[in-house]
């Protein structure tokens, strides 16, 4: 653990807010790591602290029983960790893990909930919020029922570079049919069609993301609509 000092705020929800807010928020907040694979919250765990991720990325999944889980959103430095406190609930419903390491702004669920009541617009940033993800879980569902497993891959695969800002992405079979929720025989085809255009390089887990506007076009309208969302609801607040 290291003082906030250390670290820019380069958290996006955060940088958005008024100086005085986030002055607030800071001096509430403490500077932590997580550790790839690092689970901070199991479903039905009640929320003690709000993770305001910088450089990591954290995903969603819902589980369903031992051997099937589906990944079904992630925040990073654009997002937080911690939504249900915005609509005044204290547990969650679904596995937070940690799937690429780094630092996080971390806060007690008690001093963030008097922050909302204290801080007029962090508490609508994070009603913009919760709203961009009840979308990206919406979409999630209706994605894995209607489109290829090759263009969701390429969804999945740009919304992890997007949070882990890298072109190297560390991702194993298990992980990445976790991601879309078909058998690994699935990713393997996919991941070679996209390979075998010259968009990603795969192997034994490491992705290279070679030319991303390609991964773009391979992608579902998922992507962009998402990315649009997150611009129109939380740019204009």
């Amino acid at each position: 653990m290291t003082s906030t000092l250390q670290v820019s705020t380069t958290n996006q929800l955060l940088a958005a807010l008024p100086d005085i807010e986030r002055n607030a928020v800071m001096a509430d907040c403490e500077t932590v790591e997580l550790a790839f694979n690092e689970v901070l919250l199991e479903p039905g765990d009640t929320v003690t602290y709000v993770y305001f991720p910088i450089d990591c990325f954290i995903s969603l999944i819902a589980v369903v029983d031992t051997d099937n889980r589906l990944e079904v959103a992630m925040a990073g430095r654009e997002g937080m960790l911690g939504t249900s406190l915005v609509l005044g609930i204290d547990d969650t419903p679904l596995l937070s893990l940690v799937q690429g390491a780094g630092s996080a702004l971390r806060i007690s669920a008690a001093r963030f909930k008097r922050l909302l009541e204290k801080c007029p617009v962090l508490n609508q940033r994070m009603k913009g919020y919760v709203y961009v993800v009840m979308n990206q879980l919406a979409k999630t569902a209706a994605c894995n029922h209607f489109h290829e497993i090759e263009a969701r891959l390429a969804r999945w695969l740009l919304m992890t570079q997007d949070r882990a800002s890298s072109d190297q992405l560390y991702l194993t079979h298990e992980f990445l049919a976790m991601m879309l929720g078909v058998r690994r025989a699935g990713v393997t085809v996919a991941a070679l069609a996209l390979q075998t255009r010259g968009l990603i390089g795969y192997h034994r887990g490491e992705i290279d993301v070679l030319n991303r506007p390609g991964l773009i076009e391979a992608s579902c309208e998922c992507y962009t609509e998402d990315c649009a969302l997150y611009a129109r609801v939380l740019t204009e607040l």
